[in-house]
């Protein structure tokens, strides 16, 4: 491994052990050239889920993407973060194809907020569908009403 410090060409290993239960493997590493120490970590590299654009083209699936939309949609609403986070960078995880549409990860999303926030449901289907109408909220709203299950007294305002 090369230095990060004097750009040496090699290395040793001081020290090496497990690291995250068993998915890494942490070591620190010491530059014979200029005697500093620094840590490295060796994982698996997995080939990336990939998602296929409604336009064509193919990239990698990044959670970050996925995250900062929840985000947004659940923002100022009383939504655990964690949760939020726990669903992005869980979403690889829990897909068993090495592709995925953009479709099935909006779907995918929508699910996932529907029980959690109704108004962060609604701000998350607004971007994924496209609404370019007062009639198409008003349209998913009454839809929301009907999926409600009866007997549930009203939210209080």
């Amino acid at each position: 491994m090369k230095c990060p410090y004097c750009s040496a060409p090699d290395s040793r290993v001081v020290n090496s052990r497990p690291s995250d239960d068993g998915a890494s493997i942490r070591r620190r590493r010491e530059c014979p050239t200029c005697a500093r120490r620094f840590t490295t970590y060796e994982r698996a590299q997995l080939e990336p889920l990939m998602v296929v654009k409604r336009s064509g083209p193919r990239e990698a699936f990044n959670p970050d993407k996925l995250l900062r939309g929840l985000t947004l949609a659940t923002e100022k609403r009383p939504v655990d973060p964690a949760l939020l986070r726990a669903f992005a960078y869980g979403f690889e995880d829990d897909f068993g194809l090495s592709e995925i549409p953009s479709e099935e990860i909006g779907r995918r999303a929508m699910t996932f907020l529907r029980p959690l926030d109704d108004v962060a449901y609604i701000r998350f289907a607004s971007v994924y569908r496209e609404f370019d109408s007062l009639e198409r909220f008003i349209e998913e709203i009454r839809g929301l009403k009907d999926q409600d299950p009866p007997g549930d007294p009203p939210e209080a305002e």
